[in-house]
């Protein structure tokens, strides 16, 4: 109950900071097309902040502060929001560009890519996060990776590639029940049309992506977004300089990876041994 208080609570502020940010784009003469396109976030997302759907990132929050001269209304607004448990602030925006994503791209090192998690691998994942989380915060938790997989289902669904390494495939996460579960899992997306699953086979002499784990998007409006986490925080990169190294790694790391076709022979090999 007290993460639902949180939510409701968290969604009249988020109400809050849209019309205050609406209040002052009026006044300044902009519409919620002209304003999307000075800040290239396009109208639709300038509109789903203002109607509390999405949270206004603390960023474009400072942004609408300057251009809108609001003597720092909206970030003063924001900082006296409630936090919210359940998804960390510096994970939304990444979520936000998930969802409307027409190209995805993911390197995974230690896990399986959470598009790609059944319930009971992002089930076990949440079950070894430190802190520890409740059992109400585990479930909860787990619907909401869940959900993300309605992304796979889009009536247009973005084209998908994933590079996992062997590595995340070796440790029986959950249990040996748990492991095979997610291998069958992954079998069957491998077959996904739209969807390259490449494993990174351990035992080469190189790797390209021995920094650590890193997905890359593009959006509707063509633009190329990087996004990546460490131990206690994320960075989603738009500087176009910084997104072409990591698409020079991610095409690095398909070469090394083996083929779609010899993936699905690993992955077979890996249900075979059961």
């Amino acid at each position: 109950m007290g993460t639902v208080r949180r939510a409701r609570k968290n969604a009249s502020a988020m109400k809050m900071v849209g019309a205050l940010l609406a209040l002052h784009r009026q006044a300044a003469g902009y519409t919620q097309r002209s304003l999307g396109e000075r800040f290239v976030v396009g109208e639709e997302l300038i509109a789903s902040i203002e109607q509390g759907r999405r949270p206004l990132k603390p960023d474009l929050a400072e942004q609408f502060d300057e251009f809108l001269d609001t003597k720092g209304a909206l970030s003063v607004a924001l900082s006296k929001m409630p936090e919210v448990d359940l998804v960390p602030l510096w994970a939304e925006e990444y979520l936000d560009r998930e969802r409307e994503a027409t190209v995805i791209s993911w390197y995974e090192s230690l896990l399986v890519p959470g598009l790609l998690q059944t319930e009971a691998y992002a089930r076990a994942v949440f079950r070894n996060k430190v802190p520890v989380c409740d059992k109400d915060e585990i479930e909860q938790l787990v619907a909401a990776r869940v959900e993300r997989h309605e992304i796979l289902h889009r009536r247009t669904p973005p084209i998908l590639s994933f590079v996992l390494w062997e590595a995340a495939l070796l440790d029986h996460l959950g249990g040996d029940d748990v492991h095979l579960g997610q291998v069958r899992h992954l079998r069957h997306c491998a077959d996904v049309p739209g969807l390259a699953l490449q494993i990174l086979p351990l035992g080469r002499t190189s790797h390209a992506g021995l920094a650590g784990p890193f997905i890359l998007l593009e959006t509707p409006e063509h633009q190329r977004l990087a996004y990546t986490e460490n131990q206690r925080g994320s960075q989603l990169i738009a500087d176009p300089d910084e997104v072409a190294i990591l698409n020079q790694k991610y095409a690095m790391l398909r070469t090394q990876a083996l083929t779609t076709e010899d993936t699905r022979d690993l992955l077979d090999r890996l249900l075979g041994e059961r």
